[in-house]
């Protein structure tokens, strides 16, 4: 019987070595939580705040437990997405941030687990949100919470065919401004539905660059997103279009407070946030434009909020 090398023996160490589930460290599964889409969360409670606000109504405490609502409810997609995407092998060649599951750093289990206490977490906190506003906003959270996993979970996950960024408008986008807004306001109004519209753009913006970058892996695997339909030209010209919105909101704001025209001195931010995607840069090269839009976003949604506020 031919005795292994010691060659042979490192590389069998080293293979399962990787293969060794649950040993991501601390900072890995903060990078697994995606930090970098944190504005989708943190902007959509700002300018629904500041709509609050502008009809004299704004109520702090439920403004903080909006915001964690929304964090933990974004916190809880990402892993669940982590845990979905990479049981189907989808993440095993992704460029993007760094994935749990796909890259064998922690179990499937231990990545649905962590999604599970985020969603718990997101739940726990807006229960009280209903509690102490309306008894039918509970059916509003249980429609936020399937959407969140059965983005890229389930049998047919919708993220798959396309839905994703509609999916992302309408839960971060016009639920979470118009959710925030009503929960310390207790009415909606025409104010918060133009902030509602401006934030799901920008939310749409970042997932569209996010896809435009996944083109190339996403078409091998089949993951049919709504990059993959329009192809990388026309998804290009989507993301312009999406940059847009929120400035022509911000002209139309006008009519509530002509404070709201400092809005528009997030379009620098904006403009580099385009610059990769107007350029045809791929894979790695859009990178920036994913940190950026999601700065832009923030930058727009705190201004208005501040805005609305003093109008």
């Amino acid at each position: 019987m031919v005795k292994p090398s010691v060659v042979t023996l490192r590389c069998r160490l080293r293979a399962t070595t990787i293969r060794l589930p649950d040993m991501a460290s601390a900072a890995q599964w903060l990078e697994g939580a995606r930090p970098r889409t944190l504005p989708n969360a943190i902007a959509p409670v700002l300018v629904g705040t500041g709509a609050a606000a502008s009809l004299d109504a704004a109520v702090w405490w439920k403004a903080l437990l909006s915001l964690l609502v929304s964090l933990a409810l974004i916190i809880g997609v990402n892993y669940a997405n982590d845990y979905s995407d990479g049981i189907r092998g989808t993440d095993d060649e992704r460029v993007g941030p760094l994935r749990l599951v796909g890259s064998g750093l922690a179990s499937p289990a231990a990545v649905r687990g962590a999604a599970i206490a985020c969603l718990s977490v997101g739940a726990v906190f807006g229960l009280i949100l209903v509690i102490t506003t309306a008894w039918w906003l509970l059916l509003i959270g249980a429609a936020c919470l399937a959407g969140a996993w059965f983005y890229t979970g389930g049998s047919k996950p919708y993220g798959y065919s396309g839905f994703g960024e509609i999916a992302v408008f309408v839960f971060f986008g016009l639920v979470a401004v118009l959710g925030t807004e009503f929960v310390q306001a207790e009415r909606l109004d025409w104010a918060g539905l133009v902030g509602a519209i401006a934030v799901g753009a920008f939310s749409s913006a970042v997932l569209v660059t996010n896809n435009l970058r996944d083109i190339p892996t996403d078409s091998v695997t089949g993951k049919t997103t709504l990059a993959v339909k329009l192809g990388d030209t026309r998804t290009r010209t989507l993301h312009l279009v999406l940059m847009v919105v929120p400035f022509a909101a911000s002209l139309l704001l006008v009519m509530r407070t002509p404070w709201a025209l400092v809005g528009l001195l997030a379009i620098p931010l904006a403009v580099r946030s385009n610059a990769p995607v107007r350029g045809g840069q791929q894979g790695p090269g859009l990178i920036p434009s994913l940190r950026d839009t999601g700065l832009a976003m923030l930058g727009w949604s705190l201004l208005t909020a501040l805005a609305l506020g003093l109008g």
